[in-house]
């Protein structure tokens, strides 16, 4: 998906940036059910990241203690994906 900021550069289009996906309430309770996980015991990221901002610019608020979905897509390894949980910082 290609968006367009007026006057900013958007982080999540460029190569080297994996796909980010902000999941709801709903989606982070099943994947962390799946995963047998708490959201504390996910990887954090910081709510200033770029790429959290750049969502929250996109896809509406972004607040601590959602979690994100990141797909990083390689020729060499395929398809990995992973999760991280939003807090301040």
């Amino acid at each position: 998906m290609v968006i367009r900021m007026a006057g900013e550069f958007n982080v999540l289009e460029h190569e080297l940036v994996p796909e980010y996906h902000l999941l709801s309430e709903k989606e982070a309770e099943k994947v962390l059910k799946q995963l047998k996980l708490t959201k504390d015991q996910l990887p954090k990221t910081r709510i200033t990241d770029p790429c959290i901002r750049t969502l929250d610019a996109i896809v509406g608020p972004v607040e601590e203690g959602m979690v994100v979905k990141i797909v990083r897509r390689s020729s060499t390894s395929g398809v990995s994906i992973c999760y991280r949980l939003v807090v301040r910082g």
